[in-house]
């Protein structure tokens, strides 16, 4: 064998050799990180909401959200199963058909699937920081105010349910009005502060929602009152003839009465008649018919304030 060829056949086992050592130091290197993980995280989050008017005509309504001058306050859920229809019942929040996955912090999770029209967001289940709803219309029904705000809107679908329960009043000779129903999270946040600056965190806590976890903020939530405006969001609006034909129909239209009297230590808020949320058709129905809270239809963990 040449010179030439036994320098050339030694630089190629170097080369070789050095090839080698490079990657066995990488597999040493990374041999102790776990594994990506897959699918969509929940962040911390923390707080419920509540809505509602208030004694000096702050009528921005409930939601747990605040309520009309009653102290009322919103009630939340906290898994989201898949869009349209809720999908089954008994899913739990981390479930496959719960549309909820991810971190947890203090007690809140961030919703994975905000846009789902079953979504369970309440005191331990918030929305995303920069959610906001890409649907939002104006339903064609009657309000307690005349200007085209921001709480006139609902998402399309929930929008469209609440004409024709608007309609199916009517015909029974009940006169329905709106009076808030889509939130952005920056008036949220407004509201918020306002009522703690009031009355105190722990007090506005029990009628008003933590930004992030209003309904309101969802677009599927509204509060609604008789055509005549009084008890707007307030005590008095309970045992109405608007409030009885609510509780008896709205769930045809795909509604249900989202915090139920004897539900408190369930939803996290007071008995609020004038709360409506949209679930869809199927859950609504079975909701009615079992008597449950959303918590309890998803097998939530109870918010018990």
């Amino acid at each position: 064998m040449t010179k030439r060829k036994t320098r050339l056949l030694l630089f190629v086992i170097v080369c070789a050799a050095l090839v080698l050592g490079y990657n066995l130091l990488q597999a040493k290197e990374f041999a102790w990180l776990p594994p990506k993980q897959s699918g969509a995280g929940l962040e911390a989050a923390g707080g419920g909401e509540a809505q509602g008017g208030t004694a000096s005509g702050e009528a921005d309504s409930s939601d747990g959200d605040e309520t009309v001058g009653s102290g009322q306050g919103e009630a939340g859920a906290s898994a989201s199963p898949s869009p349209d229809t809720g999908d089954s019942k008994g899913e739990s929040p981390g479930s496959a058909g719960g549309g909820q996955a991810g971190q947890a912090e203090d007690g809140m999770a961030v919703v994975a699937q905000p846009e789902s029209i079953s979504v369970l967001v309440n005191k331990q289940n918030k929305l995303p920081e920069d959610y906001n709803p890409s649907d939002l219309v104006y339903p064609e029904v009657p309000f307690i105010f005349s200007e085209k705000a921001e709480k006139r809107m609902m998402r399309k679908e929930a929008a469209e349910a609440l004409e024709r329960m608007f309609a199916g009043a009517e015909k029974d000779g009940v006169a329905l009005a709106g009076v808030s129903a889509y939130r952005s999270h920056s008036t949220q946040k407004t509201l918020f502060e306002r009522y703690v600056k009031r009355d105190g965190l722990e007090k506005a806590r029990t009628y008003s929602a933590y930004p992030g976890t209003s309904e309101h903020e969802t677009g599927l939530a509204i509060d609604v009152t008789g055509g005549d405006g009084k008890c707007a969001a307030d005590d008095c609006f309970a045992g109405t003839p608007e409030a009885l034909w609510l509780a008896g129909h709205a769930h045809e239209y795909g509604f249900i009465i989202r915090y139920l009297k004897g539900k408190e230590e369930i939803t996290g808020y007071q008995y609020e008649p004038w709360h409506l949320r949209y679930v869809g058709g199927d859950v609504a129905a079975e909701m009615a018919a079992s008597g449950e809270s959303l918590e309890e239809y998803y097998n939530a963990v109870p918010v018990t304030n």
